[in-house]
């Protein structure tokens, strides 16, 4: 649903943020004995608003890691896989998973289930967010204020928690309730339908997730996604105004003033033009722009742009693209990506299904950005696209989704799962020698969780994976 932030609501939402904000778990001057209640309405707005800030908070780490973006400059930690100190994207998410348990409580005491179950949708996506860039992460004792240095759950646990917290969510919302959701909530309007869909797709992505442990069950991922999105119209996400714009446009701007960043990576360009995959694809001048002559062309990761000057010479993010426009959404759950998922569970299943559906996420994501249907049949009909059940690959399912998930993060999630094995990837330039010639598997853990809890913090390097990863 296309649900567009009103300038009185993103006005509401400010004040929201202002006084609703909690602190996470690691504000040692919060009294547990005289809490601040913030009212349940603001709870919800800043926590739909702030989940897809999250999820662009964790894209824009991971973007360079896919080689989705290229730094312009030359070994730059976001392009060679650094240890990077991520502490504020740790405290953002900890800030949102904090809201989200006192609306859950809030909800339950006054008996609003439909809060109470968009709550638990939010909190198992944030939670999924989290493990899946560090693993191991506080949540049991993390939220609660009780301690200031809580003890790390297991990642393959609150996996666990996350497909309840899912259930509970789509159970509640199926429920009559007295206090409806309304225009507090910035991404479906208080339309519960959608809710439930969303959760039911989520639970097919974290259940998919698994594909390389023995837990994994295609069929009942296949089973979470028959009451899950239906169209892009059911899409999960936020839409912003001029007075408060996209992140991404962001980006564009500050680049467009030499704050240089939003450089395409030339692996995605090759990918888009032909170059790799023998097909051009009407995708690309809707996501990123040309040069000065018109080209196309990309940044190779971890070399930065050379001798090209900071604008014109190299293809960016920039305002006006599907993307990175000012009113453009951040999608944090799409149709499409629910039908490349169930191309990928079919698979082994039925063939023809995973076919269809595989061509169905194509079709979705280039409807999505605006490709027209002639261009879209063009694209669909070339044989390297074409390529019939019996000749369908896994690695074309990873492949076309990598494309379609530009700049989110589930695309690292897929990396890792699918090994890196996209066609002609390779590490970056001036690579993190600490990676010992391998691909990075997560995030360190922020300084401000080692020099607070750090008795707790797990000894971990960028090369071990997370437990869905092995």
């Amino acid at each position: 649903m296309k649900f567009l932030i009103k300038p009185q609501n993103y006005l509401l939402i400010t004040l929201m943020v202002l006084v609703v904000s909690c602190d996470d778990y690691l504000d040692i001057n919060e009294d547990p004995n005289n809490p601040t209640e913030a009212p349940i309405a603001g709870l919800m707005a800043n926590s739909t608003y702030e989940t897809a800030q999250n999820t662009f908070r964790m894209g824009d780490i991971s973007t360079n890691y896919v080689q989705h973006l290229a730094s312009p400059n030359p070994a730059s930690s976001s392009d060679i896989m650094d240890r990077v100190n991520y502490s504020g994207t740790w405290s953002s998410m900890y800030n949102v998973m904090t809201d989200l348990s006192d609306m859950i409580a809030q909800a339950e005491v006054i008996g609003a289930n439909h809060y109470q179950g968009a709550g638990q949708i939010l909190m198992a996506l944030n939670l999924g967010m989290t493990v899946d860039a560090w693993g191991n992460v506080p949540y049991s004792e993390a939220l609660d204020f009780q301690t200031i240095t809580p003890a790390y759950d297991d990642a393959e646990v609150l996996y666990g928690e996350i497909i309840n917290l899912l259930n509970q969510g789509v159970s509640n919302l199926s429920q009559e309730t007295d206090v409806p959701i309304g225009a507090d909530d910035f991404i479906y309007n208080g339309d519960v339908d959608k809710w439930i869909k969303f959760g039911n797709m989520l639970q097919a992505r974290y259940l998919n997730h698994l594909s390389e442990t023995a837990a994994y069950d295609p069929a009942a991922v296949l089973a979470a996604l028959e009451d899950g999105f239906e169209s892009n119209d059911d899409d999960a996400q936020v839409i912003y105004f001029e007075e408060s714009f996209n992140p991404w446009a962001e980006v564009a701007i500050d680049n467009a003033g030499l704050l240089l960043g939003g450089w395409i990576s030339e692996q995605f360009i090759e990918a888009m033009d032909g170059t790799t995959y023998g097909v051009v694809d009407p995708r690309l001048p809707l996501l990123v722009s040309a040069t000065e002559d018109g080209e196309y062309i990309g940044v190779e990761n971890g070399a930065g742009r050379g001798d090209a000057p900071a604008e014109g010479a190299r293809s960016t993010l920039e305002t006006g693209d599907f993307y990175s426009s000012e009113t453009s959404p951040i999608l944090i759950a799409t149709y499409f990506e629910q039908k490349f998922i169930e191309a990928e569970a079919a698979f082994e299943i039925d063939r023809e299904r995973s076919y269809e559906a595989y061509l169905e996420g194509i079709r979705a994501h280039m409807r999505k950005v605006g490709v027209s249907s002639a261009e879209i049949e063009e694209y669909i009909n070339h044989p390297s696209v074409s390529v019939g059940a019996d000749n369908l690959t896994i690695a074309d399912i990873f492949e076309e989704k990598w494309k379609a998930m530009f700049l989110h993060p589930e695309a690292w999630v897929d990396a890792r799962r699918f090994d890196y094995q996209y066609e002609d990837f390779t590490l970056p330039q001036n690579v993190n020698p600490e990676l010992q010639g391998e691909f990075i598997r997560r995030l360190a853990y922020p300084d401000s969780e080692i020099s607070r809890n750090g008795r707790n913090v797990p000894d971990v390097t960028l090369t071990d994976p997370i437990f869905w990863d092995e």
